[in-house]
């Protein structure tokens, strides 16, 4: 059985935060000693790293859960709690991650696009560490009796999805000679036999010319009419033509054991590519003719390059066995893939390009995000930031649930709900808490000196009119 996987679902978290420390200085001498309290250490997060010795997904083949480590809880005396290590996993180049629905376990968006040796994203962050009281010391609140919690991490389910990092992708029916093609002009050795679909797996190879150029090659298991639908078995590996730059169309000129027409192979492939992705069928290809050593196949020849060349496509007819024609197409494959590199080089140079602190900006920004949304009796509130600061709260302790109160009045939920239509009396949901929304007749606004934090961003297009009187109080669910 095969060792190559190129698709993958895992379930990953980050460690859980530490809880921060609710202290005050005790010392002989030394009256009124005031907080102390450490605050809790971090968790580790899991991190994808590309990693180029590797060739597959094979490692999350058997294992789908990983976890990161916990952080530990503050202390007094100032004392911060240690974090928890960072679970690196690592994975080929060209490999794409997804978030996954946890109920229907389909794609929701695209998370990172690995392409770079050593590149990373962050998939499960670790829970923050909560803060200790000395962090909520003001003028008004000189001895704060409370502390945060550590933050639980979040646990889902990411897709993993490799996609072969190829200049060329050798492609066709099967039995065409792909692979004997590939194992003349490379070092790959891929099993090599006269019945449909003796490739099962991908296979590269680095190919040089005479004149020193080089590019990788990809010979991709056989396709058949329909394969863009999910029949056969070349449908599993269409993926790995996408990052191609060039595609070199072999076509078995003597028809194979069914006698098929070379013409109606050639268009069938192309159909097939053009339905998994019509930019597959823009894409520079490279029509060969293969097996031009048998007898009898002049005609067959003169046919497909007729069709070729009404295509704009440039012909080359081989023989995989015999080596003819071999080196003319080398040659001119590398100096395509060389015009190639260098268009993608200029148009990457002007545009944006991805990287490890690209994704780590974007997961940034969705954290950030607030989202508000109707329920059949209530408003529900999501959103990785402001979940942080409910789970944080000690909800045993009546300064903390004040302390929330003022940090959401300043993050201003009340214009976001008002914005949505949420009224007074309204019932609203974070988690698993439940919250009454009021309307005070005061026009007191939050307390600026208190300790500041970081505003949250939210999807909300506009601020609410009337809405800097809002306020909330707020109740926990049974």
């Amino acid at each position: 059985m095969s060792t190559f996987t190129d698709m993958s679902r895992i379930n990953v978290r980050g460690g859980d935060g530490g809880a921060g420390c609710m202290s005050f200085r005790r010392e002989a001498y030394v009256p009124k000693g005031g907080p102390d309290g450490g605050d809790g250490g971090n968790g580790g997060s899991v991190i994808l790293e590309v990693d180029p010795q590797l060739s597959s997904l094979i490692d999350y083949r058997y294992k789908h859960h990983f976890r990161a480590e916990r952080g530990t809880h503050g202390q007094g005396a100032r004392k911060r709690g240690r974090d928890g290590e960072d679970l690196v996993l690592r994975v080929p180049a060209g490999t794409v991650v997804r978030e996954l629905d946890a109920e229907t376990m389909e794609p929701l968006y695209e998370i990172a696009d690995l392409t770079q040796p050593g590149e990373r994203v962050t998939v499960a962050p670790g829970g923050v560490g909560g803060r200790g009281n000395i962090h909520f010391v003001t003028s008004v609140r000189r001895a704060p009796a409370f502390a945060e919690k550590g933050e639980p991490a979040r646990e889902h389910w990411i897709e993993l999805e490799m996609k072969l990092m190829a200049d060329v992708a050798l492609v066709g029916m099967p039995s065409v000679g792909k692979s004997s093609l590939i194992a003349r002009i490379s070092a790959a050795r891929p099993k090599v036999a006269d019945y449909p679909f003796t490739t099962l797996v991908p296979n590269l190879g680095v190919v040089r010319a005479k004149d020193g150029r080089s590019f990788v090659a990809a010979d991709v298991p056989g396709l058949i009419e329909g394969a863009s639908e999910g029949r056969g078995l070349g449908h599993r590996f269409l993926r790995h033509i996408e990052r191609t730059a060039l595609i070199l169309h072999l076509v078995d000129v003597t028809g194979g054991y069914e006698d098929r027409d070379p013409v109606e192979d050639y268009r069938t492939i192309d159909e097939e590519l053009a339905a998994y992705a019509q930019e597959l069928a823009e894409r520079p290809q490279v029509v060969v003719a293969n097996k031009c050593d048998m007898p009898g196949v002049e005609e067959n020849i003169a046919r497909l390059r007729e069709a070729a060349e009404r295509d704009g496509k440039q012909f080359f007819a081989i023989s995989a066995l015999t080596g003819k024609g071999i080196d003319g197409l080398v040659a001119r494959t590398a100096e395509l893939v060389a015009m190639l590199r260098a268009e993608a080089q200029e148009n990457e140079s002007q545009g944006w390009s991805e990287s490890g602190a690209v994704w780590e900006r974007r997961r940034e920004r969705r954290d950030r995000e607030v989202r508000i949304r109707r329920e059949e009796t209530a408003w529900r509130v999501s959103g990785t930031d402001i979940e942080r600061m409910v789970v944080q709260t000690d909800w045993e302790n009546d300064e903390a649930i004040d302390y929330l109160q003022l940090r959401f009045q300043r993050l201003r939920l009340e214009e976001m709900l008002l914005k949505a239509g949420c009224k007074q009396g309204d019932e609203v949901r974070i988690l698993g808490y439940s919250f009454s929304f009021e309307l005070p007749t005061s026009d007191a606004a939050p307390d600026d000196s208190e300790d500041s934090e970081d505003m949250t961003d939210t999807i909300m297009d506009e601020p609410a009119v009337n809405a800097d009187d809002a306020d909330a109080t707020w109740d926990e669910e049974e």
